[in-house]
């Protein structure tokens, strides 16, 4: 007859690796039921910000892709009344990096000038080199990493 604690090891090992594939399963299922992302706010990155194609956006600013994050080199993303930048799906700057947290940074404009805020990411937003920590109010050429992704802002 075997041991009584050999068959209650191999029945913990079982009921482990059950619960190791309802995990699996779980996570699965919650990646299929994510909906699909869109493109955001993208023009092209010759675009003149005294043009009439965008409404009533309260900024021209824009946001230029430098490389990463699954953009391509030259992208631009308008600001307006503001872009959320992160991994989730259904945001302005949908970006392609492990390191990016679902709603990961914002960028606004308040007052005619432009901020980036950290929306508390675990990895942080950096501004020229600097984490954010706040609200950073953005000057031209200044350059936004989050992860492996860099940005450039316009005025």
């Amino acid at each position: 007859m075997a041991d009584p604690i050999e068959a209650l090891l191999k029945f913990a090992f079982i009921a482990v690796l059950y619960l190791f594939l309802l995990w699996v399963a779980r996570s699965a299922l919650k990646d299929l039921r994510r909906p699909v992302p869109h493109a955001g706010a993208y023009v092209d990155a010759d675009y003149n910000a005294a043009g009439d194609g965008f409404g009533s956006s309260s900024s021209s600013a824009r946001l230029i892709a430098e490389h990463g994050g699954g953009l391509h080199a030259g992208q631009a993303f308008v600001v307006g009344s503001g872009l959320m930048i992160g991994r989730a799906g259904g945001i302005e700057v949908r970006i392609d990096d492990d390191f990016a947290s679902g709603h990961h940074a914002r960028v606004f404009d308040h007052d005619g000038l432009v901020y980036i805020e950290d929306m508390n990411s675990t990895n942080g937003t950096y501004l020229n080199g600097v984490r954010v920590a706040g609200q950073e109010a953005l000057q031209p050429d200044d350059r936004i990493r989050i992860g492996d992704t860099e940005f450039r802002y316009e005025p």
